[in-house]
């Protein structure tokens, strides 16, 4: 059982290591975009939301399974 909850936070620490590195990447980036092109700020910013929010989402999809093995245990058997 102790292993389970080994695994359940390794999850949700990986999951949040990766999206905050990816999020900060993608903001990095569209600060770097909207330097060069400050025409183009308004779409970029569209895009950016949406990248994070799907992002984001990934990283609860990992947040859910980690509930999922915590509470639930589907390999108890």
């Amino acid at each position: 059982m102790g292993l389970i909850a080994i695994a359940c936070g390794l999850i949700v620490a990986f999951g949040a290591m990766g999206a905050a590195i990816g999020i900060a990447m993608v903001g990095s980036k569209y600060l770097e975009s909207s330097a060069r092109q400050p025409e183009l700020m308004g779409p970029l910013q569209t895009k950016l939301f949406l990248i994070a929010g799907l992002i984001d989402a990934a990283f609860l999809i990992g947040v859910a399974i980690a509930l999922l093995f915590a509470f639930v245990n589907p390999f108890a058997g």
